[in-house]
């Protein structure tokens, strides 16, 4: 299909008749027709970042922020320091992306920076273990509090908790490919929804605090003792929650008027979550002791059953909508990430391309899909996050590595948004505490396992990107190209 565009415009070009010359811009147009567009604006970004980081992790992760943090006080100092690195964090990315403005998150600004292994090894880890396994675990949280009212008085079956969570990840895929328009709209609704769940939970919090419902709150830091690892794991599940202040950046060539409205997304968005966060935490304490959130099998489903009773299921109703808008985010942005990365020769060409009749990345999306819904099979969420958060802050930590490496080899680049060097340097630092500090204090099979994971996709990288073997291309043309026909799919640039 691509051929057929690229020869009739060499065509032209070589001086051809006046009915060549119209065919050929009727062609062109229609392969122009066929990238993506930008569809995303404020209101949609700001959702997008919000949506995002607002899913599974404010109702999962108190538990274990609790646990690691030893108290109230740490636990809470915690939730808002998380907050804090979350907003420094997307800072640095808002200059990486007004200054190149290329969707796929990290994966352009450590290529721009490092080169092209780097940012292969980014794009090989993420695509086929972090984004898909944050799918997953999201997906995992959405089923789990669906079916835990048909399920009173004892843990639902993992089978039903499972099978639940893949055809959810089906939906939202479905959705995606259909539409950017339409996962927008889905976004936004279901944005709309756990901001009103936020507030009513706040809401009942702040009524318990007039109450004097203050035992837990009033001895906040007594009998706490944390350790060095043990404040690492506090925090990688309390960023787990943050995890979506950087998902712009993987949109940024969907995104209108991109210098001015990354970084005002990222000023409006992440400080409301952070507010909300650290607000709906007092309110859990206003109702139960540190024992009985960490007993818990579902902490906000505890606190709606203890202060909103009887209409205590709308906490269920409304956590089920928050976990799938967060999967919708987090299934938007992470077929970009797959589709930049087969664009640039890193990931097989056929997730590059782009439905002629939807403009979107429909393979990049599916392939996300099917491994997240692989993901689910043997998945126990606090094992994933931790393996999760471990690789990512590896990423974090050089992307804002990147920014410092550009200030001083890519001086000409304009920079609409240009923020102190000391916060790019600040987010290294803490990025190797992150990393460092758990395999330090409790070193676990698991750390070993992603790293030799992440080095383990330098054996793809020699002979599929470095030598570029012409048998490879005789293999994976005739599976492209059915592929191609199957999906509808085409190469979303003209090739000179």
């Amino acid at each position: 299909m691509d051929e057929v565009h690229i020869r009739k415009r060499k065509e032209t070009q070589n001086g051809s008749t006046g009915e060549s010359v119209i065919t050929q811009t009727k062609e062109e147009q229609q392969v122009r027709a066929t990238v993506l567009q930008k569809d995303v604006g404020l209101v949609s970004g700001i959702c997008l970042i919000v949506g995002t980081m607002i899913g599974s992790g404010i109702f999962i992760s108190p538990k274990p922020v609790l646990l690691y943090s030893g108290a109230v006080g740490p636990c809470l100092l915690i939730w808002s320091a998380c907050g804090v690195l979350a907003t420094l964090g997307a800072l640095c990315y808002a200059e990486l992306g007004t200054m190149i403005t290329k969707s796929g998150g990290e994966y352009p600004y450590l290529k721009e920076a490092f080169g092209s292994v780097l940012a292969y090894l980014y794009s090989w880890t993420t695509v086929m273990v972090l984004k898909p396994s944050s799918f997953a675990i999201i997906a995992l949280s959405f089923a789990e509090y669906a079916v835990t009212p048909f399920y009173p008085g004892c843990t639902p079956p993992a089978v039903v908790t499972k099978c639940l969570s893949a055809a959810a990840i089906m939906v939202i895929v479905i959705i995606n490919c259909l539409s950017v328009k339409l996962a927008n709209y889905v976004q936004n609704v279901f944005t709309a929804a756990k901001l009103i769940i936020i507030l009513v939970i706040v809401a009942a919090g702040i009524v318990q605090l007039s109450q004097g419902k203050t035992e837990t709150l009033s001895n906040a830091f007594e009998g706490s003792s944390v350790s060095v690892g043990g404040i690492g794991l506090a925090f990688y599940n309390g960023l787990w929650a943050y995890d979506g202040w950087n998902q712009l950046n993987f949109i940024t060539e969907e995104l209108k008027n991109p210098y001015r409205n990354l970084p005002l997304a990222i000023i409006i968005g992440i400080p409301l979550v952070s507010v909300c966060y650290v607000m709906v935490n007092i309110a859990y304490f206003t109702v139960m002791t540190t024992t009985e959130l960490l007993l818990s099998p579902a902490v906000a489903v505890t606190f709606g059953d203890r202060v909103l009773h009887p209409v205590s299921w709308i906490i269920p109703l409304f956590v089920v909508f928050s976990t799938f808008g967060s999967a919708n985010g987090t299934c938007f942005t992470a077929g970009r990430l797959a589709y930049v990365s087969g664009r640039e020769g890193h990931m097989v060409k056929i997730l590059s391309f782009i439905s002629v009749k939807r403009c979107t990345p429909s393979p990049a999306l599916i392939f996300n899909g099917m491994l997240a819904v692989v993901y689910t099979i043997p998945a126990d969420i606090n094992t994933l996050i931790n393996y999760f958060s471990f690789a990512q802050w590896v990423f974090y930590g050089l992307t804002a590595l990147a920014l410092i490496v550009m200030r001083f080899t890519r001086k000409e680049l304009h920079r609409p948004v240009k923020v102190p060097i000391v916060v790019a340097g600040l987010m290294v630092l803490v990025s190797c505490y992150l990393v460092l500090a758990p395999i330090i204090d409790k070193p676990d099979m698991e750390y070993l396992y992603c790293t030799l994971f992440i080095f383990g996709g330098l054996i793809l990288y020699y002979p599929f990107v470095y030598c570029n073997f012409s048998w490879i291309h005789k293999v994976m043309s005739p599976i492209t190209m059915h592929l191609q026909l199957l999906m509808e799919v085409v190469p979303p640039e003209i090739t000179e």
